[in-house]
């Protein structure tokens, strides 16, 4: 086994990895869905409620001076986790959707000034990075352009070369990785071709921030937008990573209280960022729980977790490789620890049912990634998706389970 991280000890942190399903040992690998969490997220998170918690920034009591303080210093931790320049530049939202909707709402009605624009995605989106741009695309009278995908799962570049330079594009909104097929984007060079042409980048990080170190400053992107529950951190919480000067520029998303300087039934004026975006009483104790996370993955090392997910990755598919029938839909040169596969003579829907009596967790479905779908000519796959957590037994234990599956459908 790739010894690059301590995974006794790291399993140790993870209960609910000991738990029972149908009688069998949990083995869980659908951590593109969630991630599990580890104790010290959750032993910080009831600690702040037990004797810290209190509204912050709105009271000067002890309670409230020191729930400010953490939540403070969670903002700080995932500005040094993104290498972003401020921590003003991030803004705590509920997740990678709304940090989208956000950028997509206040982007389209701040372009919409300067006439007719278009907005590129790629057809390897998932849904919250779809949506949102269609929506926001109507109410503003916008265009949406779609780089497609090859064969084997990666964005056809040269279709996204003669796209990008049309001179008509103004927002480039690229998924770092696919959920469904795992296909790393090589969003850095794409995002400088962007901005050769002054096109304004977003970043869907949801499957990225977990499986790989994030500069925001080497990536050059304008906005960077990723999930908490995704990042071993609780739901409800997410982050959006934005230049400070398209933050200052951009029209708030939501109204109310935190988000202004003065208000009158006359004219309201507006806080600067992040609190512009940030209205109402936020996520303390989940961005608490964040802020640990991050402390969590930062003392084994992203680069570690990457090395031995990527030999999870590659014993996994040597793994599957083997069972007669399962094809694999996606087979970039780079990718994460994703992997959606089918068979001819199987529904989707069946085998995670089944692998679910062997206690395996697994993934079926669309993924909320329908265009994918439609493009491979499937409606759903089966996918297994693996965390710093998962051992060569956990994938053993799911491909013998397949075994049987495939063996009780012929």
């Amino acid at each position: 086994m790739m010894k690059t991280i301590d995974i006794k000890t790291i399993r140790k942190d993870f209960p609910i990895l000991e738990s029972e399903i149908n009688g069998r040992k949990l083995v869980y690998l659908d951590s593109a869905a969630t991630s599990q969490k580890p104790i010290p997220v959750i032993d910080r998170m009831a600690d702040f409620m037990i004797n810290e918690n209190g509204t912050v920034r709105r009271g000067v009591y002890d309670l409230s001076v020191k729930s400010t303080q953490a939540f403070d210093e969670a903002r700080k931790s995932i500005r040094s986790f993104l290498n972003a320049p401020r921590e003003e530049e991030i803004i705590f939202t509920r997740g990678t959707t709304e940090s989208i909707n956000l950028v997509a709402h206040s982007l389209c009605h701040y372009l919409k000034s300067q006439g007719e624009f278009e907005i590129l995605v790629s057809e390897i989106e998932h849904h919250a990075n779809i949506v949102p741009w269609q929506i926001n695309a109507e109410l503003v009278g916008a265009r949406i352009k779609v780089i497609p995908v090859l064969d084997n799962g990666e964005l056809d570049q040269e279709e996204y070369k003669n796209l990008i330079s049309s001179g008509k594009i103004k927002v480039l909104a690229i998924g770092h990785v696919s959920n469904s097929l795992g296909t790393v984007n090589p969003i850095k060079e794409m995002i400088k071709l962007a901005r050769d042409q002054g096109v304004i980048t977003l970043v869907d990080g949801a499957q990225g921030v977990c499986h790989s170190t994030v500069d925001v400053q080497d990536l050059d992107c304008d906005f960077y937008a990723f999930s908490g529950h995704k990042l071993y951190g609780p739901t409800g919480i997410g982050v959006l990573y934005g230049r400070y000067n398209l933050l200052e520029k951009l029209p708030p998303y939501h109204g109310g209280g935190e988000m202004i300087e003065t208000v009158s039934f006359e004219k309201t004026t507006y806080a600067k960022p992040p609190f512009k975006f940030e209205a109402g009483t936020p996520a303390i104790v989940e961005a608490i729980g964040l802020g640990e996370a991050i402390k969590y993955i930062n003392k084994i090392g992203m680069g570690n977790i990457k090395i031995y997910e990527d030999y999870l990755l590659n014993y996994t598919n040597k793994k599957l490789s083997q069972i007669e029938g399962l094809r694999i839909i996606g087979e970039a040169r780079d990718k994460a620890s994703i992997i959606s596969f089918v068979f001819d003579d199987i529904e989707a829907f069946d085998i995670g049912t089944m692998m679910n009596q062997y206690g395996v967790a697994i993934r079926t479905g669309h993924h909320c990634a329908q265009p994918v779908m439609k493009r491979f000519g499937l409606s759903s796959t089966a996918r297994i998706s693996l965390a710093m957590y998962n051992t060569e037994d956990d994938i053993d234990r799911a491909v013998d389970a397949l075994q049987k599956v495939v063996e009780i459908f012929r």
